[in-house]
């Protein structure tokens, strides 16, 4: 299987979903804050995805 670049879209929601999560461990982020660790999980599975399927 060979990998992709993925999107530009898919890119970004990954970089936010990351720096959120990451962003909660300094500033109280009500929603964001009780749910870490499946924002980062969520960062790294979009980007895993996008990298695997062409087009993503």
């Amino acid at each position: 299987m060979r990998l992709t670049a993925p999107t530009t879209i898919v890119f970004l929601l990954s970089v936010i979903l990351a720096v959120l999560a990451l962003l909660s461990l300094i500033v109280d982020i009500p929603f964001v804050g009780l749910h870490r660790f499946a924002f980062m999980t969520g960062a790294w599975a979009a980007l895993m995805i996008g990298a695997m399927f062409r087009g993503l």
